[in-house]
C-alpha cells in the first residue's frame, strides 16, 4: 500500500493541457508528410503509365519518352538546376561575406532594418516590381533617359524574359538574400561570435578570414536547411519564373504547369513524367550544392594551413555591403514603380514620373478584386492559425516528452520545404480528384497548411524554447494549473513572437501561387494567382494594383505583429523588449 502511493506520489499528474498536446505531434506529421506522401504516389504511378481514371492500366516508359521527345526539354530541365544553383550560391555568399565584414556594426544594424521588412514583400511581387524597374521601358531606363543614353524610345534589349534566365537569377537573389539573412541572424547568437572575433584578431587575421575559418563552419550547420529549401524553391519555381524567366523554352516547372493545364487529358501522363524529373532536377541540384560544400571546405582548409590573414579586405568587405544594400534597394525601388503604375495617367517613354495621376485602375479593378482578396484572407487566416494551434501544441508535447520537436519523426515537419510543390501538388490534385475535393475551400486551405505549418514552426519554435522556466516554476509553486499559467503567463509574455510567427505564416499563404492554382483548379482565385496570370499580358496599371496588393497584406500582418504588443504593453519597459 505504502509503494503504490509513493509511486503515485512520484508520477506526475496528467492534466487536460497535457492530454490535448499528445495529439499535436501525430497530427503535424499527418497534415504534413501525408498530403507530400500521398501526392508523390500519385505522381509516379501516371508517370509509369497507371491511371485509371484516363484508361491507364498498365506500366510502363511511353510517358518518359513522350517526355524526351519535347523539343528543348533537356534545356528546360538545365535552366531550372543552373538558376537554382546559382542563385543560392550568390545569395549565400552574399550574406557570408556581409556577416564576416559588417556584424556588429553600425552599418550592419542599418542594412538589417532595411532588409528585414523585405521578407514579407511576396515573390511574386518582387518580381514584377523589378520587371517594372529593369524592362526596357521601365524605371531605370526612364531615370537616365535621354540624357545618359540617348534614347527616345524603349531599346530593343531582351532583359526581362532573356534566354539565360539572368533575370529570373536576379529576381531569385533579391529575395533570398533577406530570408538567408534572417535565418542566419537567428543562429548568430549561438557561435560566440564576438569571442571568435577577438581570437581571430589577436592572432592577425582580418574580419573576413577569421569569420571563415573560425565562425562560419559552425553558424552554416545550423542554415544548412535553410538553405536546402532556398536551392528546392529556386529550382523548381513557377510564379517568378513565368514573370522573369525564359520563354523559348521555358523553366521544366513553367512547362510542367502548361501540360498539365492542358485540353488534351494524355498530356496528364507527359506532366506526370515531367514532376518526376523535375523531383530528379531539385535532388541532382542538392547533390552537386553537398559537392560544392566539400570544395569550399576544402578551399578553406587550404588556405588556413598556408596562414593565409587576408588583413587587407576592405574592398571585399565594401562590395559585400554595397551588393547587400542593392538588393534592398532594388526591391524598395521596385516597389515604388509598382505603386506609380497602379496610379498613373499618361506616362510616355522617356518621362521619369506619369503626366498625372489618376485612381481609375483602382475603380476598374476594386469590383473584381473583391472575391480574389476574400479568398486571400480567408484561406491566409485560417491556415496561419491552424499551424499556430499544431505548433503551440507540439511545443507543449516538447516539455513533457524531453524530446526536441524536429527530430525523429518529426523531422517531417520540414518534408515540404525542400520537395519541390510541383513534384507533388500534381498527384494531389488527382487524390482530391478522386474524392471530388479539388476547388473546394478546405481544400485550398489544407493545400496552404502544407506550406505554412513548417514557417510558423520555424519562426516560434527557437524564441519559445528560449522561454524563462522560472516563471512558470514560480506559478507552479503558488499552486496555479497548467492552464492557468499557460493562458495567464507564458501567452501574454510571448504574444509578440506568436504573432510574428502568424505574420510569417499569413504571408506565406498570401504568397502561394502554384498550391492554389492546381488544387483551386482555376475557381478559388487569390490575389497571387489572378496577379501572375496578368504577367502575360501589357496592362501594367492593372498589374500594378494587384501586385501592389498582393505586397501590402502581409505588410500589414507584420504591421499588426509590431503594433499590438506595443499598445498593449506600452506601460510594461521589460515587455517592449
Amino acid at each position: 500500500m505504502a509503494q503504490a502511493l509513493r509511486r503515485r506520489q512520484l508520477t506526475p499528474r496528467r492534466d487536460g493541457l497535457a492530454l490535448i498536446a499528445r495529439f499535436g505531434p501525430p497530427l503535424t506529421i499527418a497534415i504534413l508528410a501525408g498530403p507530400v506522401v500521398a501526392g508523390l504516389l500519385g505522381t509516379v504511378l501516371p508517370a509509369f503509365g497507371y491511371l485509371p481514371a484516363l484508361g491507364g492500366t498498365a506500366f510502363g516508359l511511353d510517358a518518359f519518352k513522350s517526355l524526351l521527345a519535347m523539343p528543348g526539354i533537356g534545356r528546360s530541365a538545365l535552366l531550372s538546376l543552373a538558376t537554382g544553383l546559382a542563385s543560392a550560391v550568390l545569395s549565400l555568399a552574399i550574406v557570408m561575406v556581409f556577416l564576416a565584414g559588417w556584424a556588429g556594426t553600425r552599418s550592419f544594424a542599418r542594412v538589417r532594418s532595411m532588409i528585414s521588412p523585405l521578407l514579407s514583400v511576396p515573390h511574386a511581387a518582387a518580381a514584377f516590381g523589378l520587371t517594372f524597374l529593369i524592362a526596357p521601358s521601365g524605371l531605370l531606363a526612364r531615370l537616365v533617359s535621354p540624357g545618359l543614353t540617348g534614347w527616345e524610345r524603349p531599346p530593343d534589349l531582351l532583359i526581362v524574359n532573356d534566354p539565360n534566365g539572368l533575370a529570373l537569377i536576379a529576381g531569385l537573389v533579391v529575395k533570398e538574400v533577406p530570408f538567408l539573412l534572417l535565418i542566419a541572424l537567428a543562429a548568430l547568437p549561438q557561435i560566440k561570435l564576438v569571442e571568435t572575433r577577438a581570437l581571430a584578431a589577436s592572432l592577425g587575421y582580418g574580419r573576413i578570414a577569421g569569420f571563415l575559418y573560425l565562425a562560419w563552419p559552425q553558424l552554416y550547420g545550423r542554415i544548412r536547411l535553410a538553405v536546402f529549401a532556398v536551392i528546392a524553391f529556386a529550382a523548381s519555381v513557377v510564379d517568378v519564373a513565368l514573370i522573369l524567366g525564359p520563354t523559348t523554352p521555358a523553366t521544366l516547372s513553367v512547362r510542367l504547369v502548361g501540360w498539365m493545364n492542358d485540353p488534351n487529358l494524355s498530356m496528364r501522363f507527359v506532366a506526370a513524367a515531367g514532376a518526376v524529373l523535375q523531383l530528379g532536377v531539385v535532388v541532382a541540384a542538392l547533390g552537386l550544392w553537398l559537392v560544392l560544400e566539400r570544395v569550399f571546405a576544402a578551399l578553406r582548409n587550404a588556405m588556413a594551413a598556408r596562414g593565409l590573414r587576408l588583413r587587407r579586405d576592405a574592398g571585399i568587405r565594401h562590395a559585400a555591403l554595397g551588393l547587400m544594400t542593392a538588393s534592398g534597394i532594388i526591391v524598395g525601388a521596385g516597389l515604388v514603380a509598382l505603386g506609380l503604375w497602379s496610379v498613373a495617367g499618361l506616362w510616355q517613354f522617356p518621362d521619369p514620373l506619369p503626366s498625372a495621376f489618376t485612381l481609375r485602375a483602382w475603380t476598374s479593378a476594386l469590383p473584381r478584386i473583391a472575391a480574389p482578396l476574400g479568398t486571400t484572407l480567408w484561406a491566409g487566416a485560417l491556415s496561419t492559425l491552424i499551424a499556430l494551434v499544431l505548433t503551440l501544441l507540439c511545443l507543449l508535447r516538447e516539455r513533457d516528452t524531453g524530446r526536441t520537436v524536429g527530430k525523429g519523426a518529426l523531422a517531417l515537419i520540414y518534408l515540404p520545404l525542400v520537395v519541390p510543390q510541383i513534384a507533388f501538388l500534381f498527384g494531389l490534385q488527382f487524390l482530391f480528384l478522386s474524392f471530388d475535393f479539388v476547388a473546394r475551400f478546405p481544400a485550398l486551405v489544407l493545400a496552404h497548411l502544407v506550406f505554412v505549418l513548417p514557417y510558423v514552426f520555424l519562426s516560434l519554435s527557437d524564441t519559445w524554447r528560449a522561454f524563462d522556466p522560472r516563471y512558470e516554476a514560480i506559478a507552479a509553486g503558488l499552486g496555479k494549473s497548467r492552464w492557468r499559467t499557460l493562458i495567464a503567463i507564458r501567452l501574454p509574455m510571448m504574444v509578440r513572437p506568436i504573432l510574428t510567427a502568424a505574420a510569417v505564416g499569413f504571408a506565406v499563404s498570401v504568397a502561394q501561387y502554384l498550391p492554389t492554382l492546381l488544387i483551386g483548379a482555376g475557381r478559388l482565385p487569390t490575389i497571387t494567382t489572378e496577379a501572375v496570370a496578368l504577367a502575360a499580358g501589357g496592362a501594367r496599371r492593372t498589374i500594378g494594383v494587384y501586385a501592389f496588393l498582393q505586397m501590402l497584406l502581409p505588410a500589414v500582418g507584420f504591421a499588426i505583429a509590431i503594433l499590438v504588443p506595443a499598445l498593449l504593453f506600452r506601460q510594461r519597459r521589460a515587455m517592449q523588449a
